[in-house]
């Protein structure tokens, strides 16, 4: 019986030698090459004269890194600082006196008594109207125009 296997078709098929591909010439080693000793432990002898340079060397780096670190550290903790009293600023220019972490304690902004004075007589006494920016310059232009003319009356 024949063979019913796969490769049973290439078994029967020529093989045929590519003039493209040739046999390698042997390697010739030079007369003077130096042969491997039968130990090789001499070769593997530690300099422990080394152990200093690099220990000094890795003590550097640390320090370094430590400082590096420290330095960062310290950025990021002035960096969060000056956020935080930005946002103080920002609050107490809204709110004077505003402090998140204590009671709030109002404080003047520096206002003449003659222009709260003002203020007061000209406020009607039913529902008040809130006053714009507008209405505070004309005031305090009213103020001024009426102290200047006091003072060239004299």
């Amino acid at each position: 019986m024949t063979e019913q296997t796969p490769y049973a078709a290439a078994a029967r098929v020529p093989l045929i030698k590519s003039p493209s591909l040739r046999v390698p010439q042997a390697i010739q080693l030079p007369p003077d090459i130096h042969p491997l000793p039968d130990s090789v432990t001499a070769y593997f002898v530690y300099p422990f004269t080394l152990e200093a340079q690099v220990i000094a060397a890795e003590s550097a780096r640390r320090g370094s890194l430590a400082a590096d670190a420290a330095r960062h550290e310290r950025y990021l903790r002035d960096r969060e600082d000056e956020k935080l009293r930005r946002r103080k600023e920002a609050l107490r220019r809204v709110a004077p006196g505003f402090d998140p972490d204590a009671v709030l304690v109002p404080t003047k902004t520096g206002q003449t008594q003659g222009t709260s004075t003002l203020r007061e007589s000209s406020a009607p006494t039913g529902h008040q109207r809130s006053r714009s920016v507008m209405d505070d310059l004309v005031d305090q232009l009213a103020q001024m125009e009426a102290s200047s003319g006091k003072t060239g009356d004299s």
